[in-house]
Formats: structure tokens, sequence, C-alpha cells
């Protein structure tokens, strides 16, 4: 950002954020990637959290924001397979990947094996920390392993609960594990 003058940034415009000033410093690099299957391209700040551009840019509201450290785990999105918080992620790092949020998981007629037995169970409360657990569970459930109770308490022991859900949404987890190793 060097070179631009903050207070005639908001002389000239005077009803503009930092945030604003941020972000309009770095447009204009278009960036390619794919999102829930869909191939991308947008020019979003690169240096920006992808927690902002997937919700606010792309309208991908699925993705939480919780904590803003990536410790709750409420931002958590699929980055080639692989569950990543988003909220302590540049956006730049997800050029050429390909990228799932909770809104690229099953439909409501074809629901995944995890969202099938979250709807059946019913482990929720308030629902919050609901969409970064589904996709760490998400990938559990397909990465075809045959997983114990433990390594799927072990898996989500990043995910912050506030409600106490956490022995049900493992119930609905054993439950889509169950499922799809008896298919």
């Amino acid at each position: 950002m060097a070179g631009l003058n903050v207070s005639e940034y908001h002389d000239a415009q005077p009803d503009s954020t930092m945030s604003d000033l941020f972000l309009q410093a770095d447009k204009g690099q278009e960036m390619k990637l794919t999102i829930n299957g869909t191939p991308r391209s947008c020019d979003y700040p690169t240096h920006a959290l992808a927690v902002f551009a997937l919700r606010n840019d792309l309208d991908l509201k699925g993705v939480r924001m919780g904590c803003g450290d990536g410790h709750c785990g409420a931002c958590t999105i699929l980055v080639d397979g692989v569950p990543t918080t988003s909220c302590d992620l540049p956006f730049g790092a997800l050029e050429g990947k390909q990228v799932t949020t909770p809104e690229g998981v099953g439909t409501v007629a074809h629901p995944h094996p995890v969202q099938a037995a979250v709807l059946a169970e019913q482990p929720g409360q308030c629902g919050f920390c609901l969409s970064g657990i589904l996709m760490r569970s998400v990938a559990l459930v397909d990465s075809g392993k045959h997983l114990t109770e433990t390594d799927v308490r072990a898996a989500l022991d990043k995910h912050l609960c506030r409600c106490g859900s956490q022995p049900r949404i493992i119930k609905a987890v054993m439950a889509a594990l169950k499922e799809v190793h008896s298919a």
C-alpha cells in the first residue's frame, strides 16, 4: 500500500472504512479456483482472509466466522479435500485449488451421508459450529478409512461447540461412517 495516502482517500470518499481502503488497494488481480465443483474467477484481494472472500464476495454464507484465529473450526472448508480453517488463510492460497464449502456438500434430494445422519440425529442446538464440523466430518467419511469413535473424537477435538452437543455430533458421524461402510 505504499504511496496510498489515507487522508486523501477519506477526503474523497468520506463514508469509506479502512477495510474498504485495504480491499480497494489490491483489487484487480484475477484469480482462478474451483468452488463447489464450479470453476470461478474473481479479483478479491489475495492477501485478504479467505473467509471474507467466500462469505462476502462469493456469497457462500455456510462458511462461518467464529474466532478469527483458526482455533474454533467454524470456518472450516475443504481445500483439495483437506479440512482447512479459512479465517486465517489468505485468499490467494486458494488459487488453482478445489474448494468445497458447506453449500457444495450433497443436495436436498441426495444429502451426503454426514448430512443425512445429522438430519436424523438432530445433534445441534444453536448450529453455529455445525458448518465446520460438517466439513471435517465429510472429509473423514470420504477418506474411506474405518475409523473408531476415538478417531472421530480426535479429529473433531479442534471444533468448539459451546452448546455441549459433541456426544450427539459424534453419534451422527459414527452413523454416517456405518452407513458408508455397510453400502
